[in-house]
């Protein structure tokens, strides 16, 4: 296969598929080595942008996937008339920013941190998408274990979990750590 063809392969696959595509499928499926599937890819993206297209291919961890890119979504939401999505609650980024950062996760170590009751929220965030099952922990009882998902990654704008910011430094005092103090 010359490269237009396997280009065009990658550009089928992932547009048919339209979820992630692990790069060891990909590769095999448009019969690529994984070492130049990262060029071809950015070989397609460089298109898409020298003719203004409305698409892009983002890699999301160890996958690959179909977008439109992000300043078209206002005309995607009127054409398709789909009802703004709305806004995570306060609790519901608390619990998603512990499931990220501490992965994978029971919902009694939600629990525990937040010291609420968090299972509507993490069944709530598991029907956003934005969330996973990842499993059960080997203890008694054997609870559900849960991570983030590429749509997290993607609806975040990060490329993979090592692009979350440092967590802050409890070390240090922040505003909400200063004591008032009186004088007697």
């Amino acid at each position: 296969m010359e490269i237009k063809e396997k280009l065009g392969a990658i550009e089928a696959v992932l547009f048919a598929s339209g979820e992630p595509v692990e790069i060891y499928r990909l590769s095999e499926a448009c019969e690529v080595d994984q070492s130049s599937l990262s060029s071809m890819i950015k070989l397609l993206n460089d298109r898409y942008d020298d003719c203004g297209s409305g698409i892009c291919i983002k890699k999301l961890e160890s996958c690959y996937q179909m977008c439109t890119r992000e300043e078209f979504a206002p005309r995607i939401r009127a054409a398709l008339e789909t009802k703004r999505s709305t806004p995570l609650s306060n609790a519901a980024m608390e619990v998603l920013t512990i499931i990220a950062y501490n992965q994978p996760v029971s919902k009694g170590f939600v629990e525990n941190v937040r010291g609420i009751d968090s299972s509507s929220v993490v069944n709530n965030l598991v029907e956003k998408g934005l969330v996973e099952e990842a499993g059960r922990l080997d203890v008694p009882g054997k609870p559900i274990v849960y991570r983030t998902t590429p749509v997290f990654l993607r609806s975040f704008g990060l490329g993979s979990l090592s692009e979350l910011p440092p967590l802050p430094d409890r070390s240090t005092p922040t505003d909400d750590d200063t004591e008032i103090t009186t004088e007697e």
